[in-house]
């Protein structure tokens, strides 16, 4: 199963994706870059900045930087990945910034019920610009 997480809310979308994983599908998520957290910027950004802040540089907490991998720790967090069957799911699950040349002759599904209205009222950060803020090099 190949997703396409463009323009997707993060939370909703990684619901979703453990839920189907947690049913045995290998899932596959491109343009990670392009999804969606909910909320006023300067908050989004402030809270991930004080988190970073916290603890030792040697001890964490780590947060990712790269879009690929924090949309997977976001996915990780809705998974029981202590345990051996959460742990198997976990690897069964793959992201990806962009859309690499092997998907792009494949379908990439859509999921409508998590797509962002066209709205001008939500207010949202892209996962892109909250990973530069943070330190990125993307």
């Amino acid at each position: 199963m190949i997703i396409d997480a463009s323009n997707l809310i993060l939370g909703r979308m990684a619901s979703y994706v453990a839920k189907k994983a947690l049913l045995g599908n290998k899932i596959d998520i491109v343009n990670c870059e392009k999804s969606i957290v909910i909320g006023k910027r300067k908050e989004i950004l402030a809270k991930y900045h004080k988190r970073m802040q916290m603890g030792v540089h040697s001890k964490g907490p780590f947060i990712p930087k790269m879009p690929d991998r924090f949309v997977k720790r976001t996915i990780r967090g809705m998974l029981p990945y202590k345990t051996t069957k959460g742990s198997s799911v976990f690897k069964k699950i793959i992201c990806h910034i962009g859309i690499p040349d092997k998907f792009k002759d494949e379908k990439i599904e859509m999921i409508k019920n998590e797509k962002i209205l066209n709205s001008d009222s939500i207010d949202f950060v892209k996962v892109n610009d909250l990973c530069r803020s943070l330190g990125g090099k993307i």
